[in-house]
């Protein structure tokens, strides 16, 4: 494939590149996969007004997202295993992120750690925290994430229990990966994924495994994985993290208008319209067609952002549109990482930042920060 023109295109070279089982643990939903289909498909459903004759010349889509200059109001979003999709996964696309100018998120579930990421970029980055049952491990965490400067903090508030994914329990996905002969065959004809993993000693959970007593490696993590997701996590939580940070807090994972209030309520700087990428609760609506209702509700107390479903610049556009003041992309950047690198994610961002300028054009804005739902023929009520 010599012409990339579009995230599809980086997708289907992924899928050649990528080990089965981190290919799907990406691009996968949870149980029927309704909810992860329905992000992309509800995008597709609005229709843009075509405007002529305005003056289009000079065009911007530089934004701010939480007073942080952005060249597109796109984000990185956080994504576990990322380093198993390509050696050194987080580390390239941080550095992809940050010469392009959008902000790059790690998450807790990391192969590169925060420590690997600050040492190889320059911007700070955002870190996204996942609540354990272990507040020390937690507020160690938090610590580390100071100390590396990074920038913001996303706390994650839908994942206190994990969805089920089908194809990850039939891959046999775990900590360690179980070494069936399927998988063991797919792995061989993986030669590029495998020489850049032989040459990267990250092949682990770099924020858990060496942080936590008694998880020393991939074995004894998947133990203790599966007890420390915190199902009683709560408000008084967002509170208590809230202090210990100190700085911009981002809440991820808001698909109701009464938690967005509480989540304005909170003090927070943002929250993110998301379903965890149709992840978690299989039959929720998409993220698209719950913001409205959600920008409605916080007002003007808190930035709403949005992910899921993200694909092209026409997709930020629309979002833009309906309220939100940033996006963040998942699998596609990812798709561009397991493809290229660094260079994929690159690309990735080339092409939305391509799309979104042209969209925008066409509808007759030459600012990003201009857009409303007046560009839209059929506008959710």
């Amino acid at each position: 494939m010599t012409v990339i023109t579009c995230i599809e295109d980086l997708r289907i070279l992924a899928k050649k590149r990528v080990p089965r089982m981190f290919y799907d643990y990406a691009d996968t939903g949870s149980w029927t996969e309704s909810t992860y289909r329905a992000n992309a498909e509800d995008f597709q459903r609005l229709k843009l007004r075509q405007r002529v004759a305005v003056n289009i010349d000079q065009r911007s889509v530089r934004t701010r997202m939480i007073g942080q200059d952005v060249a597109m109001p796109v984000a990185l979003a956080p994504i576990g295993l990322a380093g198993m999709q390509h050696a050194d996964g987080e580390i390239l696309a941080a550095r992809a992120a940050e010469k392009f100018g959008v902000p790059f998120t790690l998450s807790t579930m990391s192969i590169c750690s925060i420590e690997d990421v600050a040492a190889h970029t320059t911007a700070p980055f955002w870190f996204q925290l996942y609540v354990m049952r272990d507040r020390d491990f937690i507020e160690r965490l938090i610590d580390r994430a100071k100390a590396a400067k990074c920038s913001a903090l996303m706390l994650t508030l839908d994942l206190q229990i994990l969805g089920q994914r089908h194809k990850d329990l039939k891959n046999g996905l775990s900590a360690p990966p179980k070494p069936t002969l399927a998988n063991l065959l797919n792995l061989a004809t993986k030669p590029r994924w495998g020489l850049g993993m032989l040459g990267t000693q990250r092949r682990q959970f770099g924020n858990i495994v060496g942080h936590v007593k008694g998880v020393e490696n991939m074995s004894s993590l998947s133990a203790w994985t599966s007890q420390q997701f915190d199902p009683c996590l709560d408000w008084n939580d967002v509170e208590w993290i809230k202090k210990r940070w100190g700085g911009k807090l981002i809440l991820k994972g808001v698909m109701d208008a009464e938690d967005a209030r509480l989540a304005a309520d909170s003090g927070a700087d943002a929250l993110i319209v998301s379903n965890h990428g149709g992840r978690q609760l299989d039959g929720a609506p998409s993220s698209i067609s719950a913001l409205p209702a959600i920008v409605a509700a916080a007002g003007s107390r808190i930035e709403v952002w949005l992910d899921g479903g993200i694909y092209t610049g026409q997709d930020v556009f629309k979002a833009v549109a309906l309220g939100a003041r940033g996006t963040l992309i998942g699998r596609a950047f990812l798709y561009g990482l397991g493809a290229l690198g660094e260079a994929g994610v690159t690309k990735c961002l080339e092409l939305m930042r391509n799309e979104l300028d042209l969209t925008m054009a066409f509808c007759g804005f030459t600012d990003i920060e201009k857009v409303d739902r007046s560009v839209l023929l059929n506008p959710p009520q």
